[in-house]
């Protein structure tokens, strides 16, 4: 019997473009994972003028998929949130066939040897303009302007559609997980701060580039914090057991989650560790032992 991730893989639109609201659409890529969900979400802002976001993994049917869900318009810019690999390998091809200007977010290339091979970082990116905190581009009837939220990596971006109050983004808020903070570029107490700054704006929806649209934002971005700040309590009261290593956290903390992604959770309590090392109120290194200080 199919699970019911199975189930939403086997239904996913790939390759045609969803309208989801008058001036946005999205082309999923076939890359699902348990880590990016159903997959790449691609979106495309804007009509006969567009710009697109994320482009995706280096996957030629993707790329194709996009050039059909933009024909006949002007592709004037790719956006890249991050430069993980399933976000922006693709921009260098769409960009090849469109003339596009790529823009966004800063190149970061560090080693990654964790446990989800779609996150390491994308060699290849090279955009023609790096995009400061605030800055915009524009096309017929739409604005976006880049949000710094670093965090899930330190080069992160959303992007705000003016015109609709909405915003993308890419993993740092998700609606179907919780998003990977992973050292040494991933920074617990930068995305906390990152999500306190969207709790400061007004945007009536949210575009994850993995899973479904956030139709109630503010609440959810509540719920997010709420959620880490639970984490950081489970960590504090194991120790308050005695010194603990990392994996033995995650076992505990993790019980009832899907040990495939234990690993990419242990880079998560590592990122908390961090953070509360910073603080003084631990003390350790890498895997542990950890202890309270």
């Amino acid at each position: 019997m199919a699970t019911g991730f199975e189930e939403l893989v086997a239904h996913a639109p790939y390759g045609a473009a969803e309208r989801l609201s008058p001036r946005v659409r999205r082309v999923l890529a076939r890359n699902p994972s348990p880590f990016t969900f159903t997959g790449t979400g691609t979106y495309v802002v804007g009509e006969g003028t567009v710009a697109v976001i994320d482009p995706g993994p280096d996957d030629p049917a993707h790329v194709a998929a996009l050039l059909a869900a933009t024909a006949g318009e002007t592709v004037s810019h790719i956006l890249i949130t991050h430069t993980h690999l399933d976000h922006s390998p693709a921009a260098l091809a769409l960009a090849r066939r469109t003339g596009a200007e790529i823009a966004g977010c800063a190149p970061l290339v560090l080693p990654d040897t964790g446990p989800r091979a779609d996150a390491g970082f994308d060699p290849s990116y090279a955009p023609d303009r790096v995009l400061a905190d605030g800055e915009a581009v524009q096309g017929p009837g739409w604005t976006l302007a880049a949000v710094h939220t670093p965090g899930h990596t330190s080069n992160h971006l959303c992007y705000a559609l003016a015109e609709e109050a909405a915003l993308f983004t890419g993993d740092h808020v998700m609606g179907w997980s919780t998003t990977v903070v992973a050292p040494p570029d991933g920074d617990m107490a930068a995305y906390m701060a990152s999500l306190d700054r969207l709790l400061g704006r007004a945007d009536q929806i949210y575009y994850p580039t993995h899973g479904p649209p956030v139709a109630e934002p503010q609440r959810w971005t509540r719920h997010l914090i709420a959620h880490r700040r639970q984490r950081e309590a489970q960590i504090l009261a194991l120790l308050a057991e005695g010194p603990g290593e990392i994996p033995e956290l995650v076992a505990r903390m993790y019980a009832q989650v899907d040990r495939r992604l234990w690993p990419a959770a242990g880079r998560s309590v590592l990122a908390h560790l961090l953070d509360l090392a910073a603080r003084g109120q631990v003390e350790g290194q890498g895997a542990g032992p950890w202890r309270l200080a």
